[in-house]
């Protein structure tokens, strides 16, 4: 409970903060002012300032000063506080919430009632300490790792309440909210899409994951949900660096990614080759994605690009930046690639190791795909590169990356005879954890290349949910190929008994677009190139592509390349 109370020995109005029931003896009086003394004494700058612990009639109470301060209930109103208002105020509590949970103290009762605003000092949280923890919560490490759960959990609910002006199901108490919720009761809390303000899809996935109906997509930790809101608001917030902001710093000590496992040897095989055999050249560098992408980037800065003659438009082909930077400028870039794995442990490192080899496998399957008379090589770039933002997630955020493929799973049913809950969305998945889409901190890396806004659509996937009638011009008609590439790798990933209709869907989006047909789609998906698929005695024919009405390479797509 909270009240405001008068202090006739001070002349001051406090704060009290008292726990919803008396403790049942002497002893357990005790025990709680033992609590609430240690809770008092953790000093955070997101935690309000204790005035005085003590009891009266065996009730006890933590004080607070009222000085200039409201609590976020008293200013909210049926409006709610817009995002960039009020994601500021839940960072401070959301840091000082993680503060005390890692200092061994969870909150126990969290509420709107107790988030306390001031002019100058911003937000902070009372009531630390002062909530008798529920019975049979057993105590020790797991019984303060399901507070802190419910506490983060309850932080999700007040700042749905917050955003909507609306109590999570007409309830302004948390506690019969949870109550309510899953694993206790059945009902869901989502943010409703009507209000005053307009909620940033990135922000709404936040807070619909902190109150998620399942309790295996919820935060499990105050950090988390700080790290997603950071995230967000950073990437929201600043609109001279945007998204890259989340990468620079990393970027600059570890590079984008390490050298491939072998760059040494790479190193040493470069070394060796004559500068007119730039086929060979190109062929070795391309094996090394890390090494790809550092050339990509040193040739398409724009001061290198105007200094050696590479015009105004994007340098798409390792051929062509081998052509300008040189044997010399690619023995520098790869002598300078940290070696692999980089900063990564064992088990990051397989995971990054697994991504590459995904990545690389769009890249073939692009080229297999693609209409006739389009470069191989700019096709199988484009793949790639729309993999750029999964890429620099696994190496400079392994633990996030962890998070979002563990949201994108699909639960099994809860129930014989219930159909599987589907996980996210990657985007979804994506904004929850980093409060970013990680598309677009691909498309930021590239911007902050040199890429300019001719290429930079040609990064992003077309979206699963968005129908593909046709190609407008080159530029998309690339996009497409790469884009079905991505998919037709991803069915990988699909559990088995759903890959027949996931390849299907790829046929149906992108089949009359680029002529392709459902057995090569699935000849590919397999690893197998369509013109390369055996006969019956087992020997390799010719496949159908590529396809003969497919479009000649236009002067647009020569240039690009």
């Amino acid at each position: 409970m909270v009240w405001l109370v008068s202090d006739p020995r001070v002349n001051q109005e406090l704060i009290l903060a008292l726990p919803r029931s008396q403790p049942a003896d002497a002893a357990a009086l005790q025990h709680w002012l033992d609590n609430a003394r240690r809770a008092s004494r953790i000093d955070h700058p997101g935690l309000a300032h204790v005035v005085e612990v003590g009891e009266h009639e065996r009730w006890p109470y933590v004080a607070y000063d009222r000085g200039n301060t409201v609590t976020l209930a008293e200013k909210l109103g049926s409006k709610g506080f817009a995002p960039a208002e009020l994601v500021p105020w839940m960072l401070q509590v959301i840091e000082a919430l993680a503060f005390a949970h890692e200092a061994g103290i969870a909150h126990h009762d969290l509420q709107i009632s107790m988030l306390s605003l001031a002019e100058g000092t911003g937000c902070r949280l009372l009531g630390l300490g002062v909530a008798l923890p529920p019975e049979g919560d057993g105590g020790g490490l797991p019984g303060h790792r399901r507070a802190a759960e419910r506490d983060v959990l309850a932080m999700g609910l007040v700042m749905h309440h917050a955003l909507a002006g609306v109590a999570p199901l007409d309830l302004a108490d948390t506690a019969l909210v949870i109550e309510r919720m899953p694993p206790l009761g059945r009902e869901i809390v989502r943010l409703p899409w009507t209000g005053t303000h307009p909620i940033p899809e990135a922000l709404r996935a936040i807070v619909n994951r902190a109150t998620d109906r399942q309790e295996r997509q919820r935060y499990r930790n105050a950090r988390t949900l700080e790290r997603a809101l950071n995230g967000w608001l950073r990437t929201d917030g600043d609109a001279s660096g945007g998204p890259i902001v989340l990468l620079l710093d990393r970027m600059r000590a570890a590079g984008l990614l390490p050298a491939m496992p072998g760059g040494a040897a790479r190193a040493v095989r470069l070394a060796s080759l004559e500068r007119e055999r730039n086929t060979e050249l190109s062929e070795i560098v391309i094996q090394d994605v890390g090494l790809t992408f550092e050339l990509l980037r040193t040739v398409n800065g724009s001061k290198l690009r105007g200094a050696l003659g590479g015009g105004n438009g994007a340098i798409l082909t390792i051929r062509r930046a081998i052509d300008m930077i040189g044997l010399e400028g690619v023995r520098r870039a790869a002598t300078a690639m940290r070696p692999w794995p980089g900063p990564l442990n064992e088990a990051h490192a397989t995971d990054l190791a697994n991504l590459i080899e995904r990545v690389r496998l769009a890249g073939r399957v692009a080229q297999w795909l693609r209409p006739a008379g389009y470069d191989a090589e700019v096709v199988y770039l484009l793949a790639m590169l729309q993999s750029l933002g999964r890429l620099a997630v696994q190496y400079h955020f392994p633990e996030e990356a962890a998070q979002i493929r563990r949201l994108m799973l699909p639960a099994p049913p809860v129930r014989a005879g219930e159909s599987e809950d589907p996980g996210m969305s990657e985007e979804g998945a994506s904004f929850a954890v980093l409060g970013v889409d990680i598309d677009a901190l691909g498309a930021a890396v590239a911007r902050y290349w040199g890429l300019d806004d001719t290429v930079l659509p040609m990064l992003r996937r077309v979206p699963l949910t968005a129908p593909v009638h046709h190609a407008d011009g080159d530029n998309d008609l690339l996009r497409l190929s790469a884009s079905c590439a991505n998919e037709v790798v991803d069915s990988r990933t699909v559990p088995a008994h759903h890959r027949a209709a996931f390849l299907h869907r790829v046929v149906q989006r992108y089949g009359r677009v680029l002529g392709i047909s459902l057995q090569e789609v699935q000849l590919a998906a397999q690893g197998i190139a369509p013109h390369e698929q055996p006969d019956e005695a087992g020997a390799a024919q010719p496949g159908v592509h590529p396809p003969a009405h497919a479009p000649a390479r236009s002067p647009a797509a020569r240039a690009s390349s």
